[in-house]
């Protein structure tokens, strides 16, 4: 069939009217008629490349329902040219979505293109397509709104790399929604498991160690690490606070006013915190708690400490601690806290060598940082 018999078989009453027609629904009439007549499987390369200049004056109509019909009836063509394809992809969104949901002619890399610049609404129909690559999923992940992304994640037939998953995380790492999708993936790179550990809790942390076989007891060890490194440092915080009580009262109710936290705190100097925890724990004022805790006497801080319900295997550690906390002097400095939680924490190795294997893990790695940290300060004071 030559371009003579192509033309032939366009009605010519299309024809003009798509060149003349007066109202913008006869033209996409006419243009809807005749990309039915074009998408047909056996055209020449002539008279392909005749249909292309036709869709390509389409195109510059000025009514979108002229280029929307072009869209709509070709969008699962093979036969639309990439050039027409990328036009409509990037039109208004009545034009482009269809094209974006489904076109078969537009790449990974087109779609990774179009999803740097384009709405919204616009994402969303690229996360409708049946598939997608790792490039137009990061592309997603790095421009698109939480509900592209979203979707994006949910989609069984998007691949996503690590680095499109880490930068999701990045983007949304407070979104619950996000953490669900990329937790309801069939597999995840194990950096993003460990990422995911460190963010999530209640039944998505529970689906994060089912679904993803991460092995339970590292699953407890990574976030309980975090949580509580996390709790110290709003324990110090809590100190320049007008109510430090309040601040223990709720951690006791969530479950995290643990022995562990406690002593950890201690290593760290928060003794405010430490006060206020040990009297809620026993259900004391804070003024009989404080006079208890600092009783240079035997027996203040182990009736404090039994009262409170600690483990007897953590007394001799506390005991040290206080002790050491009343033989330091500060001077005001800004390395007083790090000096006092290597002195610390040397004696308490050094006195109880049967220290309980979490604490004494913890212990052991705070005093590396803080021989790193004099290292280092010694370094710059010879510099």
């Amino acid at each position: 069939m030559g371009v003579s018999h192509l033309r032939a078989n366009l009605n010519e009453a299309d024809v003009r009217m798509l060149v003349r027609g007066e109202t913008e629904d006869d033209r996409a009439l006419a243009a809807h008629r005749l990309c039915r007549r074009i998408d047909s499987p056996v055209l020449s390369d002539t008279d392909r490349a005749y249909a292309a200049e036709i869709l390509r004056f389409i195109l510059q109509d000025t009514g979108v329902q002229v280029r929307r019909a072009l869209a709509i009836t070709l969008k699962h063509s093979r036969n639309l040219p990439v050039d027409v394809a990328k036009k409509l992809a990037t039109d208004v969104e009545a034009v482009a979505v269809p094209v974006l949901e489904a076109s078969p002619v537009l790449s990974d890399h087109d779609l990774a293109e179009i999803l740097a610049i384009c709405s919204a609404p616009a994402q969303m129909a690229v996360t409708r397509r049946a598939s997608l690559g790792e490039e137009a999923t990061e592309a997603l992940a790095k421009y698109g709104t939480e509900d592209a992304v979203y979707a994006g994640l949910r989609h069984p037939l998007a691949l996503f790399s690590e680095f499109g998953l880490r930068i999701s995380l990045d983007r949304f790492d407070a979104s619950e929604k996000i953490q669900s999708a990329m937790i309801g993936r069939d597999s995840l790179p194990p950096a993003i498991t460990e990422k995911l550990v460190n963010l999530v809790t209640g039944s998505l942390f529970d689906t994060l160690v089912n679904r993803h076989a991460l092995p339970p007891q590292l699953a407890i060890d990574l976030t309980t690490k975090t949580r509580e490194r996390m709790t110290i440092d709003l324990a110090s915080q809590a100190m320049l606070q007008p109510d430090p009580r309040r601040f223990v009262q709720q951690l006791h109710l969530n479950g995290r006013l643990t022995p562990s936290l406690v002593l950890r705190a201690l290593c760290q100097g928060a003794t405010t915190f430490v006060e206020h925890a040990f009297a809620e724990l026993a259900g004391v004022p804070h003024s009989k708690a404080w006079l208890l805790f600092h009783d240079a006497g035997p027996m203040g801080l182990r009736a404090l400490f039994e009262r409170s319900g600690m483990p007897p295997k953590l007394y001799t550690a506390f005991r040290t601690a206080v002790d050491t906390l009343h033989e330091t002097e500060f001077d005001g400095g800004a390395d007083d806290r790090a000096r006092f939680t290597q002195r610390l924490i040397e004696r308490v190795l050094t006195r109880q060598p049967d220290f309980p294997g979490e604490e004494l893990a913890y212990l052991l790695d705070r005093l590396d940082a803080g021989e790193r940290a004099q290292i280092e300060g010694d370094v710059r004071k010879a510099g």
